[in-house]
């Protein structure tokens, strides 16, 4: 009986008695287990009996068999395996081929990594390159490499950039990646956004979080046009990407809108907002990382289903809207979380660990909140979670639409500072009110400012 017991100690002996098994066993079952079996090879190893396993019409047998001469690690199957790696049919084993030249570690091995850099696959073309770093710093290779820099391939351009065209941090005067300037802590600006954010610094905020006016849909919210609306979305996230530090997060709460029809002689039109703007995000800098979809109870959201109910004809199927996306995108960088991570002290990332309960799937269910004030109010728990999920504590979260406040109110109680801006009088001031009719709440504990533009101008240092 085949055991990984018995396979080790046949290819410790090194007298021949492991290939005497495979020439015994015809079976391809019995091969394969032999090979997913070897595990580490010693020096004495004798692989003679892999090369005529790389002819097999079972492709996971020639897939092990690859497996096995990269680690043999030996200059003399360079050729065979790059022949490998050009002409198998299952692409699979053809990026195993590369990757085994690559743990052959041979500068013998440089002109036929350089010719793979060719190859239609991707990911053919990311073994190659991994392998031709071991050997960074020659100008053979580095002037290779740094042509896929146009390679139409994102993760090769992602690759290439990292390794040889990062743009290195020279300021000196800088703020530590943890740290946010004072003048910013807990303030709510009034004014418009677009003028606010051009006097921060840049770096400034750890995270953003909010939701953009709806287009049309709210009294408070009025846009000539669907395209005048994008393009002052598209300004606001610009601005707020230069000010956000590296590598930090951005989340944007959207749905899909309906403006309602002018009359019945008309159709109602719906934009698919968080569509619209991911692709112009995604070109100023914003990596996507995630999408989590915000789902209310039923009961909670506009029935559109009135009218098909009682005629059930097709085409006319209207669903009831009960799911908004929370879009999660990171600011561009060449580094790792890790490295955000780390540029904080022990006792900050222990105080700022997310509990036990944490939601673990993209789907939130979570209740709505009404307001008599603000008619599209972030919940409690929605700002909660993002907050507790995307940042540490004493970071300096930003709301370019502060509205109603909550997400400042819940980042002071979870130990964060906030900055918010309104650009709405009444919203404005329903902030303030908060401290008078809650004196015991947050805004109270701490000193919040609430600025005119001209106030926060002569706050700035």
């Amino acid at each position: 009986m085949l055991t990984k017991e018995y396979i080790n100690k046949l290819k410790s002996n090194g007298n021949g008695d492991l290939k005497a098994l495979i020439n015994k066993k015809k079976d391809d079952k019995s091969i394969l287990f032999i090979l997913e079996n070897l595990g580490y090879l010693p020096e004495n190893f004798d692989e003679s009996w892999v090369i005529d396993l790389l002819k097999s019409n079972n492709k996971r047998i020639r897939l092990n068999a690859v497996k096995t001469l990269g680690k043999v690690k030996n200059e003399r199957y360079i050729n065979r395996l790059y022949e490998i790696a050009k002409n198998d049919e299952v692409t699979e084993i053809r990026r195993e081929a590369v990757s085994s030249i690559g743990r052959i570690r041979s500068e013998k091995a440089v002109p036929v990594l350089i010719e793979l850099l060719k190859d239609y696959d991707p990911k053919v073309v990311t073994q190659a390159i991994r392998a031709l770093l071991v050997f960074k710093g020659k100008k053979e290779i580095d002037t290779a490499l740094k042509k896929l820099i146009k390679h139409e391939n994102e993760m090769i351009q992602v690759v290439i950039n990292k390794e040889y065209f990062a743009r290195k941090n020279t300021s000196k005067d800088k703020l530590k990646h943890p740290q946010s300037y004072d003048f910013l802590k807990n303030k709510v600006v009034l004014g418009d956004v677009r003028d606010i954010l051009k006097l921060i610094p840049d770096e400034s905020f750890h995270l953003t979080f909010t939701s953009p006016p709806y287009y049309n849909a709210r009294d408070y919210s009025i846009y000539p046009s669907y395209k005048a609306y994008l393009k002052f979305l598209k300004e606001v996230f610009q601005l707020t990407y230069e000010k956000t530090k590296e590598g930090r997060f951005l989340i944007v709460n959207t749905s899909p809108v309906i403006v309602p029809r002018i009359s019945r002689q008309y159709s109602s039109k719906r934009y698919p907002i968080p569509f619209d703007i991911h692709h112009f995000l995604v070109e100023m800098g914003w990596e996507f990382i995630d999408d989590i979809i915000w789902v209310k109870p039923e009961a909670s959201v506009k029935n559109r289903n009135a009218g098909f109910l009682q005629h059930r004809k097709p085409l006319a199927y209207k669903p009831n809207a009960r799911t908004e996306y929370l879009m999660v995108y990171r600011k561009q960088t060449d580094k790792l979380i890790d490295w955000n991570i780390r540029q904080y002290d022990w006792n900050t990332v222990k105080e700022s660990k997310v509990k036990d309960g944490y939601e673990t799937s993209n789907v939130w269910n979570i209740d709505p909140k009404y307001d008599k004030v603000h008619s599209a109010v972030f919940p409690v728990e929605l700002c909660k979670r993002v907050i507790e999920y995307y940042s540490f504590k004493n970071d300096l979260v930003f709301d370019p639409f502060g509205g109603s406040g909550t997400f400042g109110r819940t980042a002071k109680f979870l130990d964060r500072y906030f900055f918010l801006t309104e650009k709405e009088p009444k919203y404005f001031e329903y902030m303030k009110s908060f401290l008078k009719q809650k004196p015991d709440e947050i805004f109270h504990t701490k000193e919040t400012e609430f600025l005119t533009l001209e106030e926060f101008k002569k706050t700035i240092k």
